[in-house]
This record gives structure tokens, sequence and C-alpha cells, in this order.
């Protein structure tokens, strides 16, 4: 018995404690103003917008490269693209189109690359953009092409829907949605005058230290593993969450019947929420070190636009509409999200960063789709990948197994699987992670031949003989498919 507790309760608490260190970290500045886009998409965004550049039928030389531009521009993970994905595929974006966004937001964003470029190698950050756009359209197509039927009946759904609405674009709405992405970047772009202190002051709290040391021996930190830990303003966030949920519930619950002063409640709490999140928290000798951030003052004046437009420049519908829609989706991706990123931290304790060498050291097919299972079961938020791969490469992994698990790494996890498979599915869900996979593997094997000496040329006819294998592998399943609908 005492064998078993000493096992598990590590693994347990490794779930625990990776569930409160994204708590801490991840959700408020990153899936908050994700799940707001959203709901805005949802509610306030006509069909024909969306239709007009990612529809089913609008031409596939401008749908596809438009839905990996608006991904570049987030730097975001697999959990907080996913509410955005949602918003675009529920207003009527094609499967196809939404897929590429929904996969190449988090695989090669430009901080990511940039980011990539400039800790692991700048061939590395360009293998991973060209394979990731080739790559991450290619499956936008394939899941079009494979699940066209149910495609178009979404798309006859969703004329449905947006038959009940405005077909015009309303300059408030496109104002308010912007506003938001412009809060969200603000929040996540880890640039020198966002994350630098402009100014600083000291508040004499005592035991601030001692506070700290506790959190620490609570939930480890650790930078070379990927572990975040939980830091004096993460405890106050996760309260602060907590408070944010028991308000929203009795506020947002019922908003078709009207704003309520739990709603106007809730949205004052958020609103603080995210301003106590943007400022810089350090403990000292004397107490807490409080840095005012250029983040803090960026999303304060996002804030002050927002509200303006909430209470002065939404009629009531609206107002409801979008409160509705952002609801709806956190209690739809939510909970999923804290089962995945709970199970993740588990299993994170049982797999070592030490099976790399042995399994991912050559450029071979089993190595490439370990560096794609380390990927998926090793998750973590965006952007500390890239520090992690550079653990990775030091600990003997080879450069292309490295870019499967960049690849995989920001695009699949646990949470993200079972919140998509909500969301469009457990057939699509399957043949996207299928594809992600593949493809991930793929663009490790070929870069992995390129670092090894393979010429270009042999490479490039490689490639052409995988891609028009499974094309005709497709063409084929979708022959057979047609002939059994005639049976």
């Amino acid at each position: 018995m005492d064998v078993l507790f000493s096992w598990v309760l590590p693994v347990f608490y490794g779930g625990v404690g990776n569930l409160a260190a994204y708590l801490a970290a991840h959700v408020l500045l990153c899936l908050l103003p994700a799940f707001f886009i959203a709901g805005a998409m949802s509610a306030l965004i006509p069909k024909e917008t969306i239709t007009r550049f990612l529809g089913r039928t609008s031409r596939k030389m401008v749908s596809y490269p438009a839905a990996a531009a608006a991904g570049s521009l987030l730097a975001v993970c697999s959990c907080t693209i996913v509410p955005l994905f949602a918003g675009i595929y529920k207003k009527g974006a094609g499967l196809g189109p939404a897929i590429t966004f929904l996969f190449f937001a988090p695989a090669a964003n430009i901080l990511a690359l940039v980011y990539t470029g400039g800790v692991i190698g700048v061939d590395l950050a360009i293998a991973r953009f060209l394979l990731s756009l080739t790559f991450g359209i290619s499956i936008g197509l394939i899941m079009a092409l494979v699940f066209r039927s149910d495609d178009i009946t979404h798309d006859k759904a969703t004329d449905a829907f947006a038959a009940q609405s405005d077909t015009r674009m309303q300059r408030t709405s496109l104002v308010f949605l912007l506003v938001w992405v412009v809060l969200l970047l603000a929040g996540t772009l880890k640039l020198g005058f966002l994350t630098g202190t402009w100014m600083q002051l000291e508040l004499p709290i005592s035991g601030a230290q001692s506070w700290q040391q506790t959190l620490d021996q609570l939930v480890p930190y650790d930078a070379s593993k990927g572990e975040e830990g939980v830091s004096i303003q993460g405890s106050i966030l996760i309260a602060l969450l907590i408070a944010i949920g028991i308000t929203a519930w009795r506020g947002l619950e019922n908003i078709q019947d009207g704003v309520t002063a739990w709603t106007k409640t809730s949205l004052a709490l958020i609103w603080f929420t995210l301003l106590f999140a943007a400022i810089s928290i350090r403990p000292t000798a004397n107490g807490l070190q409080i840095g005012l951030t250029g983040k803090l003052f960026g999303i304060a004046l996002a804030l002050a636009i927002l509200h303006y437009i909430v209470w002065h420049r939404l009629n009531a519908d609206e107002l409801r509409d979008w409160l509705w829609e952002s609801w709806h989706f956190v209690k739809q991706i939510f909970p999923l999200l804290v089962i995945g990123v709970f199970v993740v931290g588990m299993i994170r304790v049982i797999i070592r960063p030490e099976w790399i060498e042995a399994v991912a050291g050559t450029n071979s097919p089993i190595g490439n789709l370990a560096g794609v299972a380390f990927g998926v079961f090793m998750y973590f938020p965006t952007l500390v990948e890239v520090p992690i791969a550079k653990m990775f490469l030091d600990l003997g992994m080879h450069r292309g197994p490295l870019l499967a698990y960049l690849m995989s790494d920001p695009e699949l996890s646990l949470q993200s699987m079972l919140i998509l498979s909500a969301i469009i599915g457990k057939a699509k869900t399957g043949v996207y992670v299928a594809l992600v996979a593949l493809f991930s593997a793929t663009a490790g094997m070929t870069y992995g031949a390129w670092v090894n000496g393979t010429s270009l040329f042999v490479i490039a006819f490689w490639l052409a003989i995988f891609i028009a294998t499974l094309a005709t592998l497709l063409a084929l399943a979708n022959r057979y498919s047609i002939s059994l609908k005639g049976v």
C-alpha cells in the first residue's frame, strides 16, 4: 500500500500542479478574450462576412491562404485557438479553411517562428513555416473532401441561422471585435514595450517571501522542464477566476431574460481581473513589488473602449446575444480543458525527457512519431515548447523529430482533442488528429532528411510521391463511399 501511494500521489500532485499553473498563467489573458471574441463572431458578425473569405464555396486560392494569414497573427496555443475556430465555424466558415486556421495559428504564428529562429536556428524556423503552411492547407483540403457532405449540411444550417439576422456587417460590431483582438494580442505578445515595467511601487506586506516559498513547495517551478509553478499573483488570480465562475453562472446563465446585477458584477470582476493579470508582482524582503507594465496600459485602454461599446453602442439584443454565445462557449469548452490539463499533468510525471535520445535520436519514422507523441502528451502552453525543444535537442533529439515535436506540441493536446470532439464530432476529430500526426511526422522526416544531406530534388520527389499516394487513397475512398450510397 505504501508503495502504491508513493507512486500514485506524485502523479496526482503532478495533475493538480499542472492545472493550478495553467489556470494561474494562461486562462485569463489568453482564454477569456478568446471566449469573448468567439462570442462576438457568433452573435455579431453576419455569415456573409465570414463566407466571403472563408466559406465552403469561396475560391480556394483565397480562402485557405486567408485562413493561414489570419492564424499567423495570433500567438495562441491549441486550447486558445479552439474557441476562435468554433466561432468562425459556427458562423459559416467552411470546414477546410476553418481547419487550416485551427492548424496554422498555434503551429506557425509569427511570434513562434521568430522565437524558434532565435533559440534553435533560422533554418528550423523556415522549415516550420513552409511545412506548416503546406501541410496546414493540405489538411484543410483533405478534411473538406472527406467530410464534404457534412460540410454542405452544416452550411445549410448556418444559412437558416443567418436568415434571422442582419446580413450587413455593422461598424460597431467590427470595432468591438477588433478591440478584443487587440486586447488578446496585448496580453499574449512577448514584446519589450508590453512586458517591460514602466513604473514601480512597493507594498509593505509582511510574509510575502514565505508565501511564495509555500507555493513553490506545493507547485514546483523548473523552467528547464516547462514547469511554471504558481506565483503569489497566480494564486490570487485563481481565486478571482473562481469568483468569476460563480458570478457568471448567476449573471449569464439566464442572460436572455435580461441584464441583472449579477451580470454587471461578473463583467466588472472580469475587467478587474484582466487588469490585475497584466501587472507584475514580485515578493521582496520588505513586501510586494508592484510593476506597472506596458501590457497593463494597453489592456486598460482596450477595456475602456470595450466598456463604452458594451453599455453605449450595443443594443439590448446584441448585448444579450454576445454574452450568451460567450457563456455557451465557456460551458462547452472550459470543463473539458480542465480535465485535459489535469490528465496531461499526470502523464508528464510519468514520461521522462531522458527517453528522447533513445527513441528520437535518429531521423527514422519511429523517431518522428515519437516526437509527435511527446508533443501530444508533454503539452506546453504557447512558446514554452521552444525552450523545451532546445532541451530535447541538448538531450540528443535529432532535428527532424524535433520539428515533428514543434509542429505537434502547440497543435495537439489531450484537452484540445476533447474540446474539438465536442464541437465537430468524434469522426472529424479523429481524422484531423490522424492527419496532423501523419503530416507532422512527415514534416520531421522531410526536414531531417535535408539535415542529413539528402538533396532537395530527392526530397521534393519523395514529397510528391507521398502527396500523390495520399491523394490516390482519398480518391479511392471517395469513390468507394459513393458506390456504397448507390447500392
